[in-house]
């Protein structure tokens, strides 16, 4: 069912008065046989002119953490260059940084358009290795964890570091 204009239009208010009162709204779209489920920030880059970010995959709650840590840390003044691990968003398992397509952004952003028309925001990928330190881009990942947490380049590949040699 696809939503009507004035439907579109409160989701764009609500989307605004979100990031005007906490800096940034969150979405959540839950997994289908079609794909894993995701979370997305909104007004990060409208608010503190940090890219917006994605996650995608993780277990129920935890992308909301995620996201909401990567907010906050980037409004403080850090920030999240791709191709760096960052090993302190949880326990034991590492989190990378990668650009999105812009390809991707219809898919993994809708909504955020309502907010951006033009499309006109960068976005950021916070990709989450498994507990055992596998990426989804090595051979010894689980089977479909490349499908479950797909790397939203062109290529579908890192391609702002080298893993391996300048990434893991």
């Amino acid at each position: 069912m696809r939503p009507t204009e004035a439907d579109a239009e409160d989701l764009r208010w609500w989307l605004l008065d979100q990031s005007d009162r906490h800096g940034y709204a969150m979405v959540e779209v839950a997994g289908d046989e079609h794909g894993a489920p995701y979370v997305f920030s909104v007004g990060a880059w409208r608010r503190f002119r940090v890219p917006e970010a994605v996650v995608i995959g993780l277990p129920d709650g935890m992308g909301r953490m995620l996201i909401d840590a990567y907010v906050r840390r980037a409004r403080a003044g850090e920030r999240f260059m791709p191709g760096r691990v960052v090993d302190d968003f949880f326990d034991g398992a590492p989190v990378i940084v990668e650009r999105v397509a812009r390809g991707h952004y219809p898919e993994f952003f809708g909504s955020a358009l309502l907010v951006y028309p033009a499309g006109d925001f960068p976005a950021v990928q916070l990709i989450v290795a498994t507990p055992e330190g596998a990426w989804p881009w090595q051979p010894d990942a689980p089977v479909g964890f490349a499908d479950w947490q797909p790397v939203l380049t062109h290529s579908g590949d890192p391609e702002s570091w080298t893993p391996g040699v300048d990434g893991p």
